[in-house]
């Protein structure tokens, strides 16, 4: 199995850029693009356990956009020609505190960005227990 293709890798990395572009200006449709449109994805936040993209979508519509952020170091890999993880961290404005978030994409045969998109995502902060 190769790591890191170059090709994919590159794939992936525009469509993470991409999707923290459309979250930190609330671009619900472009969000709404790269998570997979299925009952099987699913996004644990904050404060949120999220089963199914019908649940995200909800979530999403209701509460008024993300806090804004700046990321700090991320880590993408891609393992063989399909799946990938993404691994960031990042800082709200006004806080010290360190968020986490990961994210695990999987190729389609459709879809923008080589057909990448998210099936499961994970979003913490430092220090908090819910």
């Amino acid at each position: 199995m190769q790591i890191n293709d170059p090709v994919l890798l590159a794939e992936v990395t525009h469509a993470f850029h991409a999707y923290e572009t459309a979250l930190m200006a609330d671009d619900i449709p472009a969000m709404d693009a790269l998570f997979h449109d299925a009952p099987t994805t699913n996004r644990y936040g904050v404060g949120e356990v999220l089963y199914g993209i019908e649940e995200i979508r909800e979530f999403r519509k209701g509460r008024g956009g993300s806090p804004q952020r700046k990321l700090g170091r991320v880590a993408i890999t891609v393992y063989g020609d399909s799946f990938a993880t993404a691994d960031a961290e990042f800082f709200r404005e006004g806080s010290d505190r360190r968020g986490r978030q990961t994210q695990s994409w999987v190729k389609f045969p459709e879809g923008l960005f080589g057909g990448w998109k998210v099936v499961s995502a994970h979003v913490s902060l430092e220090g908090t227990t819910s």
